[in-house]
């Protein structure tokens, strides 16, 4: 089955200390449809300026991921440029420009409106709104979300979780949205919420799944060193909606292998400057590294 992924689609410029990486590809939606590719057909919802280098588009379709659904304004792409300090789990913005991103409606194609599983990666609740209103009867939706949302839109974030099966977030966000600190007591007030199924992302310590069979801890891959975590939050859950859209059976029963998928797909990202590590993978890549992380956890 296809799995449909609206969200953004930029440029971004990263700054660690070991290096500068200019304009790489950036984007929620860029990073989700890459890491849901390895596993099912991607239809990708996004809107980019006319400066947008070409070598990203035939990158997409590398992928085999269909654009029908990306737009191509007058103007300039979404630009994001961002530093992160020595310990890389904390970053700050330098600069951010919306470009053609600031007036963009997403538009289903025709074809688009019947797929089974939807993720609204992370962009503004009233965007997901939109989209969802333009679907027809999804098997499974998914949403993530980020702080400003909870800042500048949580009436719209609220009445969207209503609309979901599973809702994505870190720690700090569920601590920002249920006024909780603790991780496992922040759940049950997520879950009253609206979302059947609930995964609170830990950075480099895994997540969490809360869903009717319960919860599943599920770590992250071990990495000697990280290069450049941007996007590996999306790789996550791309990963994680492309392994469920390929397989038969219930949601139930591939939910907790998914996230394993979804993390050891983030581990890769987190090896190069932006999804360049990504983009050079295999499946058989993929599936090492999901045998390992599986030998490294059994007890």
């Amino acid at each position: 089955m296809s799995v449909l992924i609206v969200g953004s689609t930029a440029l971004d410029s990263i700054k660690t200390p070991r290096a500068e990486h200019p304009r790489l590809l950036g984007g929620s939606a860029s990073y989700a449809a890459i890491a849901a590719s390895f596993f099912a057909p991607v239809r990708m919802i996004g809107v980019v300026g006319e400066d947008f280098p070409k070598k990203y588009l035939q990158l997409y379709r590398k992928h085999g991921i269909h654009l029908d659904g990306l737009q191509i304004k007058p103007g300039k792409t979404f630009h994001w440029s961002g530093e992160y300090e020595a310990n890389m789990n904390r970053r700050r913005t330098l600069k951010t420009e919306l470009g053609v991103f600031e007036t963009f409606a997403p538009a289903l194609p025709a074809a688009y409106r019947a797929t089974p599983f939807v993720l609204l990666a992370n962009i503004a609740p009233a965007l997901q709104h939109h989209v969802l209103d333009q679907t027809r009867r999804p098997k499974f939706v998914a949403a993530d979300t980020m702080d400003l949302w909870l800042n500048i839109a949580l009436p719209d974030l609220r009445r969207l979780l209503r609309r979901v099966d599973l809702f994505v977030l870190n720690d700090s966000e569920s601590a920002q949205l249920t006024r909780e600190d603790n991780v496992i007591a922040a759940l049950p007030r997520l879950h009253r919420l609206g979302p059947r199924y609930v995964i609170i992302k830990l950075g480099s310590h895994g997540s969490i799944l809360s869903g009717p069979r319960g919860l599943f801890l599920c770590p992250a891959y071990p990495l000697p060193r990280v290069a450049d975590p941007t996007g590996a939050g999306d790789a996550f859950v791309g990963g994680l909606m492309g392994y469920l859209a390929a397989g038969g059976g219930g949601i139930e029963a591939r939910l907790r292998r998914a996230l394993i998928y979804g993390s050891v797909t983030a581990s890769f990202c987190c090896e190069g400057p932006g999804p360049s590590r990504l983009t050079r993978i295999t499946r058989a890549d993929l599936e090492r590294r999901v045998k390992a992380l599986t030998q490294l956890t059994r007890f």
